[in-house]
């Protein structure tokens, strides 16, 4: 299992995108968290492995019926540890 931080860039704020991730993140047990990010973007980190991972990225790439994901960029983090999978607030 490996920890990824995924940004995604596009219309993706103010359209119920981070409610749909997580609404489908819980129902397929996913762990980690998706939260805005001042300059517009999207932000999800999520504990995956070779079984789930294009899955994730598809729950990102769908979003809310309301949102359109245009770039979707990866990179692998130090591992975290998570017992949801909950939208997260900036400061």
């Amino acid at each position: 299992m490996k920890t990824y931080r995924f940004t995604i860039k596009g219309r993706v704020q103010g359209v119920y995108y981070r409610k749909s991730v997580q609404e489908r993140a819980l129902k397929e047990n996913f762990l980690g968290y998706v939260k805005n990010l001042p300059n517009k973007d999207v932000e999800a980190v999520a504990n995956l492995d070779s079984s789930n991972f294009n899955r994730f990225v598809e729950i990102l790439e769908e979003g809310s019926p309301l949102s359109h994901a245009k770039e979707i960029t990866k990179e692998e983090m130090e591992p975290m540890e998570f017992n949801s999978f909950e939208i997260r607030y900036s400061a």
